[in-house]
């Protein structure tokens, strides 16, 4: 079973995402801010601060500024070429921090008309992925294993901080569209947030020249908020009320659980993993990045183009892995807290509905013409959005590639219990 590194001396080793507290610790190690060095013992400075964690800014940020001025960032949608998209425009609270709509790929660009290459993942419980690794061993269960391709963020793993990939949407042509941070920069300065920013950083940190400084404050601010417990990982689920014997599973529940951790059967936690380890609470993935082989969408304008593929890890967002072709076609395993709210699936939001999801799964390889299009010559185009080459990286454990298998994996009944079961990770639940 694979499983992520919950240690805390791991994630400032690699500056990995850690909480803002612990963010803010690494901030005033580097400018002097004795408050928050102070709640870092030996052990969690392994390292002097470097590079985007050792900025000085004029005025020491505190934890509460920090956070209220990400918030504030995040909503902000004078940031945007077209003045009317904020990272909430994709990552929507009120939708587990993820879109609000059922589009595949979301609309962005100078006039909110084009559409991007991927679908948009919740930002909610990334806080302890561990920074990308080729070759990854777990701390539970066989640590000798070299479990391969494991953790950052985004679909293909390419940031390993959220400062890092908050960039992404900022300068994407697609999205907000801004020509480079001097652009984003510059929107600020005009922007209502702009004062805020300036007492959260220091009276002068928008000042002409001091442009590395100010970027660096936009991105960390960003990278605080999404460390905020109440907001990005509140762990409020009825799953989590049950871990705390606050409530019990019903009986369709359990059921629906029982198949999902059952490795002859859904096998789902072997990705998800759904039990506490290290005393943490599971975040529901292992951080890992599979092939699945999801049916082309036809929806998203780039792939009418025959010849283009995204390959997740081996390109072409992700650039540094493309002479790896028993990369291609891997994507980052999300987590499936909150899936019961998410309105399109998989990396390319081919799937708009979670049962359609689960029969996905139980009838991939019992019956592919139920979700891939047939050739000229009447036989099922399977796999028609990995090329036949990279068809060798499909993930091969179970539900899969079980040839003597005739019938679908999940019963009607099955599926109802699967489906009672993922709405218990719907975070909002009060106890009776």
């Amino acid at each position: 079973m694979r499983s992520p590194p919950y240690s805390l001396s791991k994630f400032l080793v690699g500056l990995r995402s850690a909480s803002a507290a612990v963010v803010l610790a690494i901030v005033g190690l580097a400018i002097g801010g004795g408050g928050f060095a102070a709640t870092c013992t030996p052990k969690l400075k392994p390292t002097t601060p470097a590079g985007f964690y050792a900025t000085k800014y004029e005025k020491t940020p505190t934890a509460a500024a920090m956070t209220a001025m990400g918030r504030v960032l995040f909503f902000d949608t004078a940031l945007s070429a077209s003045g009317r998209m904020s990272c909430a425009s994709c990552h929507d609270p009120a939708n587990a921090m993820g879109p609000a709509n059922s589009l595949s790929v979301q609309l962005g660009g100078p006039q909110l008309q084009d559409a991007g290459n991927r679908a948009a993942p919740s930002l909610k419980y990334l806080q302890t992925s561990p920074a990308f690794t080729e070759h990854f061993f777990g701390s539970e269960g066989n640590d000798s294993e070299d479990q391969g391709p494991t953790g950052g963020l985004t679909w293909d793993g390419r940031f390993n901080q959220p400062h890092a990939q908050a960039t992404a949407p900022l300068l994407s042509p697609v999205e907000m569209a801004n020509a480079d941070s001097r652009d984003v920069l510059a929107k600020l300065r005009k922007s209502p947030s702009a004062a805020q920013f300036r007492q959260t950083y220091g009276d002068h940190v928008l000042d002409a020249g001091n442009e590395s400084l100010a970027w660096n404050g936009l991105l960390l601010a960003l990278e605080v908020f999404q460390q905020s417990p109440a907001e990005f990982y509140p762990y409020t689920s009825k799953y989590d009320a049950m871990l705390r014997k606050q409530v019990a599973l019903s009986a369709s529940e359990q059921r629906g659980l029982a198949l999902f951790n059952d490795t002859q059967r859904g096998n789902c936690a072997t990705c998800h993993i759904s039990v506490i380890q290290s005393g943490a609470f599971p975040q529901f993935t292992d951080y890992g990045l599979i092939a699945l082989g999801v049916p082309r969408n036809a929806a998203i304008p780039s792939n009418a183009n025959p010849t283009y593929f995204d390959l997740g890890l081996c390109g072409p967002l992700r650039t540094d892995l493309q002479s790896h072709p028993e990369y291609c076609g891997r994507f980052k395993t999300p987590t499936l807290r909150n899936v019961a709210l998410k309105k399109s699936f998989f990396h390319n939001g081919v799937l708009h509905n979670l049962e359609e999801v689960i029969r996905f799964y139980s009838e991939r390889d019992v019956h592919p013409e139920k979700f891939y299009p047939r050739k000229a010559d009447g036989s099922v185009d399977k796999f028609n959005d990995l090329p036949a080459m990279y068809r060798g990286n499909l993930d091969s454990l179970a539900p899969f590639n079980q040839p003597n298998r005739r019938q679908p994996l999940f019963t009607e009944a099955e599926i109802a219990d699967l489906l009672a079961f993922l709405n218990t990770l719907t975070d909002g639940f009060t106890t009776p």
